[in-house]
């Protein structure tokens, strides 16, 4: 019986149809963040294959939840990460090889978590999201000239024998300069709850706005939509220009009252979007709340459902900001995924400002919709792989080229992340450090065929990109890689030390105890000296200290 991780997929067709997809399945990955950290790691862009290809079969795929993963069809149980975690993981049968999910490009696990270990608190588990901690970090991957992605890989020994880390880059092209950027049309939604009145929830999201107001453009417009019990309209859509004032007004007005009815919020905010929409301008709901729903529709689901028409047929998407040190997590998370759009959170004025004042305006634009990731392990060299986090995310493997099927959206500027534990088969020419464009089908030593798959956001025209790995040049290892990689390897190990018991060590191979990823952390923080990575280092300090 076929199961997978992600709701609403459909069965898979049989095994018979997989080889075919070993020589010329698709693959790829996905990323958030700016432009910043070197990965030294080599690259390659592949060439663009604009919506060419016929629909290829694919393999029948049994997953556990939250894990996608290929044993080389010799039926042994798996050691991973699920079976400490309480989830169901299962290995494939032979010659299952595709590992498919939807890009993403949330950061708030990696932010509640720091806030959580700040207070003197090992976070919950269920809030920990590897690829969250992974995508917080900038990556200095190449970047395409025009709309779509790059493709990079890289990869490093681990401590393990026979497991290497396999990272997998997307990048877009980079963000426009304010001026250059189509106008904006943004309709923020403000929890005015009482569980908003707590120091650094909405007098942050204020102060945060209000900065924002004074550095938006005068051609973009802003609409305020407040909710507690119920929901109102304080402001409609208002062109900025001379009416800087009026918004000001708006946002200082803003009080805490009384309970949580979220689903209000969001359907009176899609229904003001919606009245005051604009053609080419990038329409889009900005929700700010601690997502600590107890009044009216409090499931995700129904609450999206009420604005399904608003969302999909006008294209406006969802930019979730989370505050407070109790936050509803789930819900958010469940908002951002199904509403076409993604999560951060916040929880210092610096945090606040760097979102509303730098990010938003800088990413308002969407270079692709409906985005998806499928990389195609060759069963010749991989004995075995494990795709880290994109729990939420997974997509049947027949369902790539569906582009009915949903993706995730991503803007310019953005890099996204995946990173895989790989073990090669005994004799299989080396391990993976370059990503190469294959000359000929069934190369010696080819390890990974990486597809990306997305829609353009006003034609909806579909395009791919492909890049290929070789298996012949892994032979640093994690902690001698260059600095993106480790960066990756890095937050990968803490999330995974997070959710394992105790804290300590985790299920990924080579994983290192608190204590030494502590340690690393610092001394790449030293060398660096960059402020984001001084952060993880205390941040697992802080951990270690608590487990």
């Amino acid at each position: 019986m076929n199961r997978y991780g992600t709701d609403g997929k459909r069965g898979l067709r049989g095994a018979t149809a997989l080889l075919a997809l070993t020589l010329a399945g698709g693959l790829l990955l996905t990323g958030c963040g700016g432009t910043d950290d070197g990965s030294n790691g080599a690259k390659d862009t592949a060439a663009d294959s604009r919506g060419g290809s016929a629909p290829m079969p694919a393999p029948d795929r049994p997953r556990g939840e939250g894990e996608q993963r290929y044993d080389g069809g010799t039926g042994a149980p798996g050691s991973g990460e699920g079976e400490k975690n309480g989830d169901s993981r299962e290995i494939a049968p032979d010659p299952d090889h595709l590992s498919t999910f939807a890009l993403d490009v949330d950061t708030a696990s990696y932010g509640y978590a720091r806030r959580t270990l700040s207070e003197g608190r090992l976070p919950d588990p269920a809030t920990v999201r590897p690829e969250e901690f992974v995508n917080s970090f900038r990556q200095d991957y190449d970047r395409p000239d025009g709309d779509g992605f790059s493709v990079t890989v890289d990869g490093a020994r681990t401590d393990d024998e026979d497991w290497s880390l396999v990272r997998v880059g997307l990048a877009t092209r980079p963000a426009e300069r304010q001026s250059e950027r189509p106008p904006a049309a943004l309709t923020f939604v403000i929890d005015i709850s009482g569980s908003m009145g707590e120091p650094g929830r909405l007098d942050l999201a204020q102060e945060a706005l209000g900065t924002m107001t004074d550095r938006l453009r005068d051609d973009d417009s802003v609409a305020l939509v407040t909710f507690s019990d119920e929901a109102e309209t304080v402001l409609p859509m208002t062109r900025l220009g001379d009416h800087r004032g009026r918004v000001h007004d708006a946002i200082d007005g803003l009080e805490p009252t009384d309970s949580t009815n979220l689903g209000a919020g969001m359907e009176t905010g899609y229904e003001t979007a919606v009245e005051g929409r604009r053609e080419g301008a990038t329409n889009r709901v900005v929700l700010v709340s601690d997502a600590l729903a107890n009044t009216g529709d409090t499931d995700a689901d129904t609450i999206l459902e009420r604005i399904a028409t608003e969302r999909r047929e006008h294209g406006i998407t969802l930019f979730g900001v989370g505050v407070g040190s109790d936050y509803g997590d789930a819900l958010m998370e469940r908002l951002a995924d199904k509403g076409d759009g993604h999560t951060t959170y916040v929880s210092t004025t610096e945090d606040a400002r760097e979102v509303f004042s730098e990010q938003l305006p800088r990413h308002i634009e969407l270079t692709a919709r409906d985005a998806k990731a499928q990389v195609a392990f060759d069963p010749e060299t991989v004995a075995e792989f494990r795709l880290v986090g994109y729990d939420n995310r997974q997509v049947a493997d027949e369902d790539f080229r569906d582009d009915r099927v949903d993706g995730g959206e991503v803007g310019p500027g953005h890099t996204v992340t995946a990173l895989y534990a790989v073990r090669t088969r005994p004799g299989a020419d080396g391990h993976l450090a370059t990503a190469t464009v294959r000359t000929r089908p069934g190369a010696d030593g080819h390890l990974a065929t990486a597809t990306v798959r997305w829609l353009d956001p006003d034609s909806r025209t579909p395009h791919e990109e492909t890049g290929d790995v070789a298996s012949d040049a892994l032979d640093d290892s994690v902690w001698e890689s260059g600095r993106g990689l480790r960066v990756t390897a890095t937050a990968a190990y803490f999330a995974d030390a997070l959710r394992s018991p105790g804290g300590d060590g985790g299920s990924l191979p080579g994983a290192p105890g608190l204590s030494e990823l502590s340690e690393r952390a610092d001394g790449l923080a030293d060398r660096t000296e960059s402020a984001d990575l001084r952060e993880l280092a205390e941040a697992i300090e802080e951990a270690n200290r608590l487990a």
